[in-house]
């Protein structure tokens, strides 16, 4: 028997372990993987050439298109004209050729005139026979300009003028200059020499004789000076090969439209995008199996950092069971869709699941089930051929369920749940015609607004319908469960009050005091205040032995000894206990009940039993427990003796108040009776700070009316 306890033991436990999460989120990865399968799997066409196409092929996903691509940069090279480069010093040589064949006409000239001079014994202007200075003048010149100028052109020069000369000079140079500086290429050279020409010949040159010399300097000195330059031009070529951008047949890109031809272009894209392909490729497949283990690995993460193994145990089963509603839902109406209107997807109660979390749950888990649904809707609701990914959908998905949230926020009651579910409506409508907008698509209003707003009512409707069945299920303690109980008209509500008012005037005081400490401290102040309506109910079983039912009659503890008064008063715990287990009242309920006590001293009758010389047990006037283990439990404990406390006060004022709370509050906690919870010294400040403000409120001070006159 011993290893069959062990077993079963170990069997409870493991609910508790890191396991039990990862096994369920594996089922559930695995089983979107399965609804996801068909969506991702690789479409084919059975179309040939020159057929005509039966639909509007869309591209799957964005290739490169090579063949575009290669006309594209070949198109960019044949637009760069061949790169010639300048050379600056020919600029300075030619012209420096001009001024040295004139410089040196001029220099034979001068010394000619003066050896002419001495013999004539006059001045002259001109040389009166250059031929005798021909020679002296080839002397002065290179051997390159003297092979390329004639005599006749030196001259001419050799019979004019110094004057003249320097003036011919500063034309030719000119000329030269300004020619050559614009850039001459190899097939520019003759045009370029006809236009120093022209520029020579209107010039005014005093003789016919120099002016045609000055023209054949001129021209001589023209020359290429502008080369081509293979490197440079290789280089801009590819660079602007390089600029090119690739062509892209992209995701969704129409490629051939219903009843067009399925020419050689297109077929050639058919098959670049994958669609022709006899092949199958296992990538989508592998990218699918990614994404899913990435976001169930954050959900898993989720569970593990921030839940305790107590809260793992149901909230991981409600979670998984919300999300398979959800993706088996979004499934069906998948399927649907692809018979009909793709429209139909956004009939999807998109809010559904993230109100039933966020209602059962913590928001945050709420928001993980959007995302996953969000991400699970991208990728079953593709396009046709446009893609396995519609992200028009998922952003859809994910955005309606973020204003549930927010709609949903501390307002859990039924007719909450049916606005949200109305202004989700309005919400849809407005996302879906933005996603339209968006995509520049024509919007069918009609049929648009009725998905939207049915989408919106069903998620409220559906939530409504699954929440008694989750509560019953999970034995889930919901806002809106809180709420049912809180209501007066609940049988053992009317039980307490009609059979011991003073208890339920007790319980109502004790809520009020808690509920506002509770959210004092970020605990759940509508919890705290349900347990306290239902605390005392033990009390109903013997009323009259409780002080606050003892109006008008004598106190039945006069009768009996201290140890008979503490089981009483003792027993009114777990009498009260097993009254809500029958009536299968929650478990944070019955936890209440039976920790609002503690462990703490019946200190009145363990004193008297005393004084009465009885020798009493101390664990006999001690309630069985347990501690309180949660924030609410402990801020009830003290809501409850602080309350009984304080109306025991004959003339309580706000100092009286103060000390009392204060003093509470340090016996319980010497008492060790908050070990076992994790409510911090600062909380139980800020307890103390609420219980005060409260009770203030209660007991403030009151006008005293003069006595009447027995006339008046």
């Amino acid at each position: 028997m011993n290893w069959l306890n062990t077993t079963v033991r170990s069997i409870k436990n493991w609910k508790h372990n890191l396991i039990l999460q990862a096994i369920l989120l594996l089922l559930l990865a695995i089983l979107s993987y399965i609804l996801l399968f068909g969506s991702v799997q690789p479409e084919k066409l059975d179309v040939e050439q020159f057929s005509v196409a039966e639909t509007t092929i869309r591209s799957p996903k964005t290739v490169e298109d090579p063949v575009e691509t290669a006309e594209k940069k070949q198109k960019a090279v044949n637009s760069i004209e061949d790169i010639y480069t300048p050379n600056e010093e020919y600029v300075k040589k030619r012209v420096k050729i001009v001024e040295d064949i004139f410089t040196s006409a001029e220099a034979v000239v001068e010394a000619g005139l003066k050896n002419e001079e001495v013999e004539d014994g006059e001045k002259a202007e001109v040389l009166n026979d250059p031929k005798k200075h021909l020679k002296s003048l080839r002397s002065r010149l290179s051997g390159t300009i003297n092979k390329d100028i004639s005599d006749e052109t030196l001259l001419s020069l050799l019979a004019s003028s110094k004057a003249d000369l320097a003036l011919a000079k500063d034309i030719t140079k000119t000329s030269v200059n300004d020619m050559m500086k614009v850039g001459i290429k190899a097939n520019e050279v003759e045009n370029a020499k006809k236009k120093v020409e022209e520029q020579i010949k209107y010039n005014s040159l005093p003789t016919t004789n120099l002016r045609s010399a000055t023209i054949d300097i001129g021209r001589y000195a023209i020359i290429q000076n502008v080369f081509f330059d293979s490197s440079a031009t290789e280089t801009a070529r590819e660079k602007a090969a390089e600029d090119v951008e690739p062509v892209r047949i992209l995701q969704g890109q129409i490629i051939v439209e219903e009843g067009y031809l399925i020419d050689a272009e297109v077929y050639r894209q058919l098959k670049l995008v994958g669609l022709l392909e006899s092949e199958e490729s296992f990538l989508p497949y592998i990218g699918l199996g990614t994404i899913l283990i990435m976001v169930f690995s954050g959900v898993y993460l989720l569970f593990r950092k921030v839940e305790t193994p107590d809260d793992v145990k149901d909230n991981i089963f409600i979670f998984s069971f919300v999300y398979v509603i959800g993706i088996t839902l979004m499934k069906i109406i998948h399927i649907a869709a692809s018979f009909s209107d793709e429209t139909l997807a956004y009939l999807f109660p998109s809010a559904m699941a993230v109100m039933l979390i966020t209602i059962l749950m913590k928001e945050r888990y709420a928001l993980a089930i959007g995302i996953l649904l969000s991400v699970a809707g991208s990728i079953m609701f593709k396009d046709g051929l446009s893609g396995s990914v519609q992200t028009s959908f998922g952003l859809y998905v994910l955005l309606s369920g973020l204003v549930c949230i927010l709609l949903l926020r501390q307002r859990h009651e039924r007719s909450s749940i049916l606005g949200a579910g109305l202004l989700n409506s309005l919400i849809n409508l407005m996302l879906i015609t933005g996603l339209y907008w968006i995509n520049g698509a024509e919007i069918p209003y009609i049929w648009v607004a009725v998905v939207a707003i049915s989408s919106g009512i069903i998620s409220a409707i559906s939530t409504i319908g699954l929440l008694p069945f989750f509560e019953s299920s999970f034995g889930i303690f919901s806002s809106m469960k809180m709420i049912e109980l809180s209501n007066p008209n609940h049988p053992l509500l009317r039980k307490i009050l009609m059979e011991a008012p003073g208890t339920y005037h007790h319980s109502v005081m004790v809520a009020n005091l808690a509920e506002g400490a509770c959210e004092a401290v970020g605990a759940n102040g509508l919890l705290a205040r349900v347990g306290c309506y239902y605390h005392d109910i033990g009390k109903t079983k013997r009323p009259a032995y409780f002080i606050e039912n003892q109006a008008n009659i004598e106190n039945p503890h006069d009768r009996l000894s201290p140890e008979k008064s503490a089981k009483i008063i003792l027993s009114h715990v777990t009498d009260g206990a097993e009254m809500a287990r029958k009536h299968k009242m929650p478990k944070e309920v019955i936890d209440i009940i039976e920790q609002h006590h503690g462990t703490t001293l019946l200190k009145y009758f363990y004193y008297k039993a005393k004084e009465e010389g009885l020798a009493p047990e101390e664990k006999d006037y001690r309630y069985k427990g347990p501690k309180p283990k949660t924030k609410e439990a402990a801020i009830i404990a003290i809501a409850d003796s602080v309350e009984a406390a304080v109306r025991s006060l004959k003339k309580p004022t706000q100092a009286s108040i103060e000390k009392l709370v204060k003093s509470i509050i340090v016996d319980k906690l010497n008492d060790g009776q908050f070990n076992e919870c994790d409510i911090t010294l600062k909380e139980l400040e800020k307890v103390n700070i609420s219980l005060c403000e409260t009770l203030a409120g209660i007991f403030h001070n009151r006008i005293e009316y003069p006595p009447m006159d027995d006339k008046e």
